[in-house]
């Protein structure tokens, strides 16, 4: 029984999803990509509030951020699919932390869901960026706690360190 409610769960959240993985798939990952996230899907919108909700209903339920422990929890929530436009989804729940190096050889998209006030990913606030492919970085959430979305095209990511 437990495995048909999670069956049920993963595509619930592949249909909250949808809105977002059509938009991604079908643009370039660069700024005007960040742009257009931030204005149609703002922190403030259904879409981003019942995602962000889902997440956190998720974790609770023990089937998303599974892995890892305090301060740092983390799981690949979507492997890429024709039904994600071929990205993968993961979920980070970071609490003040600079994360392991890693490249975006394909690009990443983020989806910043700060739990503390003020919390901040790489810099940035509740919403969207995007790295290019060929980026890189150590994933930093500063001033609290974070739920970091993140989606790769084709579920590629290179850990350097």
């Amino acid at each position: 029984m437990a495995n048909m409610d999670r069956d049920l769960e993963l595509q619930h959240f592949r249909e909250i999803m949808r809105p977002i993985t059509t938009t991604i798939s079908q643009s370039k990952f660069d700024a005007d990509l960040e742009t257009k996230l931030n204005s149609t899907f703002p922190p403030s919108s259904d879409t981003f509030r019942k995602i962000e909700h889902t997440c956190h209903e998720a974790i609770r339920a023990g089937w998303m951020c599974s892995q890892g422990g305090e301060g740092r929890r983390f799981g690949r929530v979507l492997e890429p699919f024709y039904e994600t436009g071929n990205l993968s989804v993961d979920v980070v729940d970071l609490t003040d932390i600079v994360g392991p190096h890693h490249r975006h050889p394909t690009g990443e998209v983020c989806m910043i869901m700060p739990v503390t006030e003020g919390a901040q990913f790489d810099g940035h606030d509740a919403g969207w960026c995007v790295n290019p492919p060929g980026s890189d970085h150590h994933p930093t959430v500063t001033n609290g706690r974070a739920l970091v979305l993140y989606l790769l095209p084709g579920g590629t990511i290179e850990f350097t360190q």
